[in-house]
């Protein structure tokens, strides 16, 4: 049996495995099998803590996506991550040093239960991404069988397209989503952001996320919005991102320096089940 938390961040769920405590070792069938909401427990991602895997870290930092593939990054996951941790009593700091595969997270638990997320700095240099591009720029043409659209490219230890509309509600994320998230410029997949901009300080965003598909929320994907509007001149360093399970609250002051991400963590309950 396999001990379990149900958590989500905004809509976007989890299932959260302490990796610490028992040990786990799931094939990409059986995080398939966790994340389906029919035969399994359901959830968007799996995320694994684990105990550090060097000197300065407090944990390690893993995250399925529903097909089982593993990615680099999740902020939704990384604040239910910091929750998870002190709830379950492995920690009872206030602030988190955590490891991705990707690049390392600093999480602070806010005295109002809220998380405070430092995202690091956006990598815009196409080969980070990683995106077929021959040069770094501001917008790319992406070419969809046919008809261009306008993107925005950038990593945050998982790579995001994002496209201006405008109006959300009426975006073709269905149709476009699965095209730019499979498009063979990106050769690991990507992550597609729809934008609309309400004011410097306020979007409206829908992600349509590589290996889950269409998410109520996106953390990273948020944050690579607001990299992408600031770029284009249209956003301001403190932004309210509008996600169909809520609001985040995104700050980013431009060139090397870091992204932070804050919003709230709930836990849904817990289990056990057997793979």
């Amino acid at each position: 049996m396999i001990r379990f938390t149900k958590m989500h961040g905004l809509g976007n769920d989890f299932v959260v495995l302490d990796g610490v405590r028992q040990s786990l070792d799931l094939s990409p069938a059986q995080i398939r099998t966790l994340a389906d909401r029919h035969f399994g427990i359901g959830c968007d991602q799996v995320l694994l803590v684990e105990p550090p895997r060097r000197p300065g870290s407090d944990f390690f930092y893993r995250i399925f996506n529903a097909d089982g593939s593993e990615a680099g990054q999740c902020g939704n996951g990384a604040r239910c991550f910091a929750r998870f941790v002190r709830d379950q009593g492995l920690s009872e700091q206030d602030r988190l040093r955590v490891d991705t595969r990707d690049g390392t997270l600093e999480l602070a638990l806010l005295s109002d239960g809220e998380v405070r997320v430092d995202m690091g700095a956006p990598r815009l240099e196409p080969r980070e991404v990683p995106f077929a591009a021959a040069a770094r720029a501001g917008a790319y043409v992406l070419s969809l069988g046919g008809e261009t659209l306008a993107i925005g490219a950038v990593s945050l230890g998982n790579p995001h397209a994002v496209t201006l509309v405008e109006d959300i509600d009426t975006a073709p994320v269905a149709e476009l989503g699965p095209r730019i998230a499979g498009h063979p410029d990106f050769p690991e997949g990507v992550n597609a952001g729809f934008l609309q901009v309400l004011a410097a300080d306020t979007v409206r965003l829908r992600v349509f996320e590589r290996g889950v598909g269409e998410t109520l929320a996106c953390g990273s994907g948020a944050c690579a919005a607001v990299v992408c509007g600031r770029l284009w001149g249209l956003l301001g360093e403190h932004v309210q991102v509008e996600l169909p399970g809520g609001t985040l609250a995104i700050e980013w002051a431009g060139g090397d320096a870091p992204i932070w991400m804050t919003g709230p963590a709930a836990r849904v309950f817990d289990g056990e089940i057997a793979l």
